[in-house]
């Protein structure tokens, strides 16, 4: 009596788990190893991973009509069916539930949430009383990584499998009419894809294995482009991980750089402008010369109000107010000039010295002041009680001098690239009213 009770509570992953490990270990591979060599995933994996999976496998019968994932919920857990059917059930909001495929003895569910740290996007159901082999992600991303070979055998079967899923954005361009050569090459385009998904997790996984981080497209592009243009910082931060060069430049002349300050993602522009200029002592200068040279003000903007230097030569010695001058571009010599940029030999160029010196008079002059002399009469008011110049008269004809005063150090305006506009006041009579103008 007593011992059919006991025997009653257990089921079989708790029976076997009471022998000895070396019992355990062949009673599950002797249970699951013929199964869990069929699934899709481990297909050309080595034994020596595959018995160390199996080991930590977990069997499991579920009850028919059973939630075993949730839509929407963490990915901690990956699934194998022993036996039983699972309905791949997809829930949207005010909507009934669809059943948009059946899963077997033999099929996996529950991988693309693990490999790409991304939360279920199905619920799995099961169908009928089934059989199921729980495997942990933690303990599937440690066996992938102890041996590279399996590590790039699970990534190219887990694209292969998935190349039609729009939620990963790997069909297309995987390994198409070579797919059984396993060329890396053709793993790697993959990146570009995963890149422009934002999913830095299978992105780190990808590179993980080894893949080229600086594989370009059609137009040059890497995934580091496509990155810094779309957004992604946290791939951005994977990429630079893997060592990626940020000075690649794509068909037309782009660096990774460029594509990130004129998406205005600025965050991102720091990011890679700290790592550029640490190899690149250029890199200020190219940036400016090169928006000087498209006449592309929006860029300007954003890179002088990013701080960069704006008389910062670039590696054939030029600055951007000499390319702009060169090329004719006025309202970019305009920009450059009134942010404080270095007037130097504008002989040296076909821009009309005229526009220029009236450029450079306008930057200096600022607010249009005027000195009084002791021998000048002070300016009269023009309308009503509108005054021109430094000094105007109140109504009781009293004089009031006035003076433009702007926030900040004079050096550190211009190194800043600081574009705020002064105030016009009138002269105060102690610092402590200047202090409380200001």
């Amino acid at each position: 009596m007593c011992l059919r009770f006991k025997a009653e509570s257990l089921n079989q992953q708790q029976l076997i788990e009471q022998f000895p490990k070396s019992i355990y270990t062949s009673i599950c591979q002797h249970l699951f190893l013929p199964i869990v060599e069929k699934v899709y995933l481990f297909n050309g994996v080595s034994r020596e991973t595959l018995l160390h999976l199996v080991a930590k496998m977990k069997a499991e019968y579920v009850p028919p009509r059973e939630d075993v994932t949730m839509q929407n919920e963490a990915p901690e857990d990956v699934y194998i069916v022993v036996s039983g059917e699972v309905e791949i059930i997809e829930c949207e909001m005010e909507k009934e539930e669809a059943v948009v495929g059946t899963l077997q003895c033999g099929d996996m569910f529950g991988e693309i949430g693990a490999l790409c740290c991304r939360p279920q996007r199905f619920t799995f159901r099961t169908k009928s009383l089934s059989q199921l082999l729980r495997l942990k992600t933690a303990d599937l991303i440690e066996a992938m990584q102890a041996k590279h070979e399996d590590n790039v055998a699970v990534l190219k079967n887990f694209l292969k499998h998935n190349k039609r899923l729009k939620d990963l954005k790997v069909g297309g361009t995987v390994m198409e009419g070579g797919e059984e050569d396993g060329d890396p090459k053709n793993m790697s385009v993959n990146l570009l894809d995963v890149a422009d998904t934002g999913n830095a997790a299978f992105l780190n996984e990808l590179l993980r294995a080894r893949l080229d981080p600086d594989i370009g497209d059609s137009k040059g592009r890497t995934p580091l482009h496509i990155a810094a243009s779309k957004g992604h910082e946290d791939c951005v931060l994977v990429l630079l991980k893997h060592a990626c060069n940020v000075h690649l430049r794509d068909t037309n002349g782009n660096t990774a750089l460029w594509d990130a300050i004129s998406s205005k993602h600025h965050s991102i522009f720091r990011i890679l402008y700290h790592f550029a200029s640490i190899s690149d002592p250029f890199t200020a200068g190219d940036l400016l010369c090169t928006a000087a040279r498209r006449n592309d003000l929006t860029v300007m903007q954003e890179l002088l109000k990013q701080g960069l230097n704006v008389d910062a030569k670039d590696r054939h010695g030029s600055t951007a107010l000499q390319v702009a001058m060169k090329e004719k571009h006025q309202e970019m010599v305009n920009l450059l000039v009134m942010n404080g940029a270095d007037v130097v030999d504008p002989n040296a160029y076909e821009f009309s010295l005229t526009t220029l010196n009236e450029i450079v008079k306008k930057r200096e002059i600022g607010h249009r002041i005027t000195v009084m002399t002791d021998n000048e009469p002070p300016l009269k008011e023009v309308e009503g009680d509108r005054h021109v110049g430094i000094v105007g008269k109140s109504c009781r004809g009293i004089d009031h001098p006035r003076v433009s005063i702007y926030r900040g150090h004079p050096l550190m305006r211009k190194e800043s690239s600081c574009m705020e506009p002064g105030k016009l006041i009138r002269l105060p009579g102690s610092f402590d009213q200047l202090i409380n103008f200001a």
